[in-house]
């Protein structure tokens, strides 16, 4: 599943190709991509047609495009196309007349413009993910709602339960060290939990975990401010360096806008190297492996001596 680098990635395409263009066209071969708007096809396309998107805006795994009615309007959007990738979504800035694709669910014409293609796809091949209308609400701390051009302090109201990401300027490192704190529970459930902090999927808390030297079954009530920051911080790096090389794809499902793959996959240093050398022991001259453990229905990937399981461990 795309994680935060990754919908960052096409965030960052859209917002390069598609703001400030007006939606003239709405097109939706399969209405099964829209379920989350509850209304239909028809209130679907009429809440589009006609509308400007002001920016797109990304909260952990949450991509939205605010609306509103009047191009160039400085007035704040009331409404907002949301994106879910879910397991497969693509979402594809492309030519009108180039071949649709196997998987094509929504396609979206906007307004010409030189420098950039009329149509916006989303491709899905497990139908997991998703595009529905929905209204804007003020974020609980005033501040903008996400990741973005923009500094609207607006939100969908199906993400204003999602905590900000590590890579969000206005993130609260201190409100994230006291929820720890006040937790009884290991430390890569707690960085999992999209309420506490978002963006932080399976691949990218092992990475984190990895580059800070903490297993993840660590009890977050033992935290100290130091620990929480080596997490964030190290987080941060990873996610940081996933963005430079275009997020992780292990296979074709997931792609930027103009349909390339990441390659970040091939820096992992945990995260699938079940049985292969940990690359800092070997540094070190030891022959220590990297091991799997279930993990709430997943996997987890860790060092057995870089992230010694803590006597009281919690999963």
């Amino acid at each position: 599943m795309p994680e935060l680098p990754e919908v960052e990635v096409v965030r960052r395409g859209l917002e390069r190709l598609i703001a400030g263009r007006s939606i003239t066209g709405v097109s939706v071969p399969d209405p099964r991509s829209i379920r989350r708007h509850a209304m239909g096809v028809e209130d679907f396309r009429g809440n589009l047609i006609g509308t400007t998107v002001l920016d797109v805006v990304r909260r952990g795994k949450f991509l939205w495009m605010p609306l509103s009615d009047e191009p160039f309007s400085s007035a704040p959007a009331h409404t907002a196309l949301v994106a879910h990738l879910g397991m497969s979504g693509q979402l594809l800035v492309e030519s009108p007349d180039q071949p649709h694709e196997k998987h094509l669910k929504v396609r979206l014409s906007f307004s010409p413009r030189s420098d950039a293609p009329e149509e916006l796809r989303f491709v899905d091949q497990r139908i997991f993910g998703g595009l529905f209308v929905t209204s804007l609400v003020p974020t609980a701390d005033g501040l903008p709602g996400g990741c973005g051009a923009s500094d609207l302090a607006l939100i969908p109201d199906e993400a204003a339960h999602i905590g900000r990401d590590p890579l969000d300027r206005h993130f609260d490192f201190e409100a994230l060290h006291q929820k720890l704190r006040a937790r009884k529970t290991g430390l890569k459930r707690a960085i999992l939990d999209q309420g506490l902090v978002s963006g932080i999927g399976n691949i990218y808390a092992d990475e984190a975990l990895w580059a800070a030297k903490m297993h993840y079954a660590r009890p977050t009530d033992t935290l100290r401010r130091p620990d929480t920051e080596r997490i964030i911080h190290a987080a941060r790096e990873v996610m940081t360096r996933a963005l430079a090389a275009g997020g992780t794809s292990f296979d074709s499902l997931y792609v930027n806008v103009n349909g390339a793959s990441g390659y970040f996959a091939r820096s992992l240093n945990a995260y699938g190297r079940q049985g292969e050398p940990c690359y800092r022991c070997a540094s070190l001259g030891l022959t220590t492996r990297i091991r799997r453990d279930t993990f709430m229905n997943r996997s987890s990937y860790s060092c057995p001596v870089c992230q010694p399981k803590p006597r009281n461990a919690r999963m």
